[in-house]
């Protein structure tokens, strides 16, 4: 470890962290690590069974944007017997001077160390965050890896979308929770408290908690590989529990938690505003969209219980504006009139209602005009690609005429500042469908100037942005080899050379594609790259997903000194029958629907969203009993 052995010992498990004025007037912005907002739970530590340290491994400002650890800081603090506090990556400089004074690292609510909690655990939103999961450990003073645990230490373990390929993160964690949280976090509470009642031992507790639908724990499987490097076998290490692990969901969105009463940082954050979750899944079905296939089934709350939470969370709060929240918006089944409630609430108390994720083929007048109801802002569309035929490759469901009427309605309505995401690097990719972004990109401009300058507002902005794609696991493209580092740097200077010349009101944005490599391969990496990880945690890495922080070579130096090549991770295809590092996951979609999709992009064929047509990709079979179409009448009946 970093921090020195003789410094931690001179910091007792049960002492508080003073923060003094020699700390905090020599770090950016103080407010991330004094705690005491509004709203945060307050108990005492005394009369608590469990503490539970929420972990989110990036800045202050990222993590208090993210819903997920609202809700489960509400459903754990709910508890008497449970206090659940937070903890966020210390930025550069906070970090130097926690490592030159040995501070360990601490929650915010209590100041306590993080080594003295029972429980650590981290949400895993992205595969750029892993460095910090190693870096917040060391700084607690936590062992890196889990085999050098004790009864000790705390049990750590991870959750969030990430985890559904737990096996990059294996060595580190203890295990991990699959799925959704809400329920399987009490039923992880409860096991443990009856552990901890007993002084068990340390395997015990990861033993009973394997028996946990949803839960995950790496050190009781064994994993074989081939000599080709592949994978030949995963297999249990004791009898009794799961074979495969079978991720969690919510059945009932109105019954579930939903903190009204949300902390409100002293500071700004990502998304400084309300956020009312409207429903779970996605009926559309894009070949590329990891969170598409993986919070299967659809799950709407209902206008009821939508509307209750919106005016209890604007009461309390006092945020200026307030968003909804989820992966469609606009294919929420009662947004028209639910909207037109929740506007009555918004414009009596003067609060800006933000409606993201709309999809061009659902945008109307009716929804453009609730948009600018408050206030005006930007309007985001993702084509995702520039022809037709590539968007019928991925499934995305949308025409030409679809952008181009999508678009006319804005810019007449006032609209004047757009911004357009793509992929490059997608499967069957061609220059033809670059050169497709660039033409797309042109007739916005031209749809623009060919309304009357009368009904158009001035000065037009075009922000066309293209990412990387990423084949994760759980979608149809999870064999699909990702573009090279050349080709993707290839591809984008094409797009910025078609770009050129064509209007003054256009900017380019593109992604770093060496960030896309290390995306890849971590989200379809086995237990042998956290050795990489490891190695680059070593080599200085941390805070991968910022651009000040990213030292690509420092990672490229880590592999070369595991003897592992991201080749083999990122940019090989992989074949169907290949045993794949997440084949021991289900979460709810069957790899015969996975590989019928495939072939079906391949063939160019539209898959209907499940409004229309179940295509029988699994996820009935949960029971929710609210499938949006009956389940069996899909094409793998």
């Amino acid at each position: 470890m970093i921090i020195k052995k003789k410094q931690l010992e001179k910091c007792d498990k049960s002492m508080k962290i003073h923060l003094d004025d020699t700390i905090l007037m020599n770090v950016e912005k103080p407010a991330r690590y004094t705690g005491g907002e509004w709203y945060m739970a307050v108990k005492n530590p005394r009369n608590i069974d469990v503490r539970f340290a929420f972990c989110f491994p990036d800045v202050y400002e990222v993590g208090m944007s993210h819903l997920g650890m609202k809700i489960l800081y509400h459903v754990l603090n709910k508890r008497d017997d449970v206090y659940c506090e937070r903890v966020f990556a210390p930025w550069a400089d906070m970090e130097k001077i926690m490592r030159d004074r040995g501070i360990p690292l601490f929650t915010l609510e209590t100041k306590d160390p993080v080594r003295s909690f029972d429980l650590v655990g981290f949400t895993l939103q992205y595969e750029m965050s892993y460095t910090n999961v190693l870096n917040m450990l060391d700084l607690a003073g936590i062992p890196l890896l889990s085999s050098e645990r004790d009864n000790t230490h705390p049990f750590v373990i991870a959750g969030g979308p990430c985890a559904c390929n737990p096996e990059p993160l294996a060595d580190f964690i203890d295990f991990f929770a699959i799925g959704e949280g809400e329920e399987v976090i009490l039923e992880i509470i409860d096991a443990y408290k009856e552990w901890k009642a007993k002084n068990g031992k340390r395997t015990e507790f990861l033993e009973k908690a394997a028996e946990i639908p949803g839960v995950y724990v790496p050190s009781l499987y064994t994993v074989s590989y081939n000599e080709d490097n592949t994978i030949s076998r995963i297999e249990r290490a004791k009898a009794g529990i799961p074979g495969k692990v079978t991720k969690r969901i919510i059945k009932d969105m109105d019954m579930a938690d939903f903190p009204e009463n949300i902390i409100v940082p002293f500071i700004g954050t990502v998304h400084d505003r309300i956020m009312l979750e409207m429903f779970r899944g996605c009926i559309r079905g894009c070949r590329f969209c990891q969170a598409g296939f993986i919070y299967r089934p659809v799950r709407e709350k209902s206008p009821e219980v939508l509307l209750e939470q919106a005016k209890g969370a604007m009461e309390k709060t006092g945020y200026e504006e307030i968003s909804l929240v989820s992966l469609s918006t606009s294919d929420y089944s009662c947004l028209a009139n639910f909207t037109q409630e929740l506007l009555k609430l918004t414009e009596e108390r003067k609060i800006n209602l933000s409606l993201p994720s709309l999809r061009i083929d659902n945008f109307t007048i009716d929804l453009m005009e609730k948009a600018q109801k408050v206030r005006k802002s930007g309007l985001t569309f993702a084509p995702e690609a520039g022809t037709q035929r590539l968007r019928d490759v991925i499934n995305k469901g949308i025409t030409q005429d679809d952008i181009v009427n999508s678009l006319k309605i804005a810019f007449e309505g006032g609209w004047n500042n757009v911004k357009l995401y793509f992929m490059v690097g997608l499967p069957t990719e061609t220059e033809e469908d670059i050169e497709g972004i660039a033409n797309l990109a042109k007739e916005v401009v031209d749809v623009y100037y060919c309304i009357p300058r009368e009904k158009r507002a001035k000065g037009l902005k075009v922000t066309v942005s293209t990412s990387c794609f990423v084949p994760k696991p759980f979608t149809p493209f999870q064999w699909f080899g990702q573009d090279t580092i050349e080709e993707f740097h290839r591809k984008q200077m094409l797009l910025r050379d078609k770009l050129r010349g064509v209007s003054k009101a256009i900017t380019y944005n593109w992604h770093d594609a060496r960030v896309s490599l290390l995306e890849a391969v971590f989200a379809r990496g086995d237990r042998r790259v956290g050795k990489v990880l490891l190695r680059a945690w070593q080599n200085g890495c941390r805070f991968d997903a910022w651009n000040e922080f990213f030292r690509f070579e420092s990672w490229m130096k880590a592999f070369e000194e595991e003897g592992i090549a991201p080749a083999f991770y990122a940019n090989r295809t992989r074949d169907f029958d290949e045993i794949l590092p997440w084949s021991h996951i289900d979460m709810g979609v069957s790899q015969k629907f996975l590989q019928r999709e495939c072939q079906k992009a391949y063939q160019g064929i539209v898959t209907p969203n499940c409004r229309v047509q179940c295509t029988g990709c699994g996820s009935s079979v949960f029971g929710t009993g609210i499938c949006i179409t009956e389940p069996g009448k899909g094409d793998e009946a």
